[in-house]
């Protein structure tokens, strides 16, 4: 095992501000690898040069936000020829924009929520009226609900862009859909079983995602299994069509009727104690470990062809 993967760099921290997230999932990433015989080592591009990653055979991506999801580090890797885990250049770019996100899964006919782009000279008093309360207004490039606001009374969307603003510079309003939470998780062509959150706060914010232990997780999801089997095909075809592989996940929400709309893609998923992905894995039989290794094992197009070489 150790001799086909090479040594493995498993990328983490970074410069983004998921970085305290991207440690955790690397730390836990990194000893399952260990643990598993593969020569693997933590490498931290904040701290360390890219450059060094050339004596690797392999990267393991656990950089979230930023530079870790939006293409840059894949890019960069692409360019040194180094094979890396999960999606490439292009998807990864626009998997981490929820604008051109959204603007695909609608070509393919995918349900989302009503959305608006928001700037400075927005109305936003139509903005409100058009997409009712309540909304949540969010940067467009950013993970980890960092950022998200919700806006419960009217007038208060225009403070809560400028909030919002803080965090990046192209921001989305979104139309509240407020029946129940809930993320599919993809590993290579199988969709893992879907997982419902029901966070203790308002939302699946930042603090529920990671500080809270009162967020409750139901895996597999209370729903009907053909409904179930409907939105699992739903979300590998959201993964396919933004050009996504290897691993990832998608969320969805549900509404009072029991309709679902696809909300984002994340293509560097978080793998902490409070990971939905390894959480699903683990009803399906994966220990954390195997979808670790999985993971590995399910490379890029840069990578099987550096395999067949």
């Amino acid at each position: 095992m150790e001799q086909h993967f090479g040594k493995v760099a498993v990328l983490m921290g970074g410069i983004s501000s998921e970085r305290e997230v991207s440690l955790n999932s690397g730390k836990a990433v990194l000893a399952a690898l260990q643990a598993q015989g593969i020569d693997a080592h933590a490498f931290d591009p904040a701290h360390e040069s890219l450059d060094a990653l050339k004596a690797f055979q392999r990267v393991f991506i656990a950089l979230h936000g930023g530079y870790g999801e939006n293409g840059a580090i894949q890019g960069a890797l692409e360019i040194m020829g180094i094979p890396y885990t999960g999606s490439g250049v292009m998807a990864s770019a626009i998997g981490m924009d929820k604008f051109r996100t959204k603007l695909i899964w609608q070509a393919v006919g995918l349900p989302v929520p009503e959305y608006a782009m928001l700037d400075a000279a927005s109305d936003f008093d139509a903005v409100e009226r058009r997409l009712g309360l309540p909304m949540f207004v969010k940067p467009a490039c950013d993970g980890s609900s960092v950022g998200v606001f919700m806006v419960t009374k009217p007038g208060e969307l225009k403070s809560a862009y400028e909030s919002a603003r803080r965090y990046g510079e192209v921001i989305m309003a979104e139309e509240g859909i407020t029946g129940g939470e809930y993320t599919v998780g993809i590993v290579g062509d199988k969709a893992l079983p879907i997982v419902k959150i029901e966070p203790a706060t308002a939302f699946y914010d930042y603090e529920a995602k990671y500080l809270r232990d009162d967020t409750r997780y139901i895996c597999p999801a209370e729903l009907p299994p053909e409904k179930a089997a409907e939105i699992q095909a739903g979300a590998k075809k959201a993964f396919d069509a933004l050009g996504c592989a290897g691993w990832g996940r998608v969320d969805f929400l549900m509404d009072a009727a029991g309709r679902h709309y696809f909300l984002e893609a994340n293509t560097a998923p978080g793998m902490t104690s409070h990971s939905l992905v390894p959480m699903a894995a683990k009803v399906s039989g994966l220990s954390f470990e195997k979808l670790v290794l999985n993971v590995l094992s399910f490379t890029n197009s840069l990578t099987k062809q550096q395999d067949r070489e």
